[in-house]
């Protein structure tokens, strides 16, 4: 076998062992979501607001992470971001620090919804407080209305208090960025 080869087995060898390595320790969504995050501070991935007119449902149930049950209808008549993430979904735990951000900025004035599917809520909840995350966390209790499509997360919506969705970003994206904020200052 020449030398060449041997080169190209071992560095083969190397990379799938480091690959394995981090997949087995679980470090595999941590190291994603640090490379996607760097893509998101770039600014290209930004959500746009829908061309077409739409209406939100507010016929669903959720439920906070200390267990009280809110009618997503308590939220008619004020502006929502609507996130659907999970702890293991590389993108959603990229985005959070942006995001979280942004609740900072705007969460007097914006009502920030984030909905865990997660199978295991208590992990939602650690990853919360691990992260020291502020924002609402809850989980849904009923099935949603038709005209949400969650098949993808993230997935984010921005409804107005008139309840036109301005905006539904299937994947991630930077929300704490001038043109969201100011998209939020107009439908204020």
């Amino acid at each position: 076998m020449s030398a060449k080869i041997k080169k190209e087995i071992r560095e083969w060898i190397i990379l799938i062992t480091v690959g394995s390595f981090i997949y087995l320790m679980g470090w595999h969504t941590v190291i994603a979501s640090k490379l996607q995050q760097a893509v998101l501070a770039t600014g290209i991935m930004s959500p746009s607001e829908l061309k077409e007119e739409r209406f939100a449902s507010y016929e669903f149930v959720l439920e906070d992470v200390n267990g009280k049950r809110v009618h997503f209808s308590d939220f008619k008549e004020k502006t929502v971001f609507i996130n659907f993430w999970a702890t293991w979904c590389a993108p959603c735990v990229a985005e959070m620090p942006d995001i979280h951000n942004l609740y900072e900025e705007t969460g007097e004035t914006v009502n920030f919804v984030m909905i865990s599917v997660d199978q295991d809520e208590n992990k939602a909840r650690k990853f919360v407080k691990k992260k020291e995350f502020d924002f609402p966390i809850y989980f849904l209790r009923s099935g949603l209305p038709r005209g949400y499509n969650t098949h993808s997360i993230p997935t984010t919506y921005l409804i107005d208090k008139n309840g036109k969705i301005r905006v539904e970003n299937s994947g991630m994206a930077k929300y704490n960025s001038s043109s969201f904020k100011d998209l939020l200052a107009r439908i204020q």
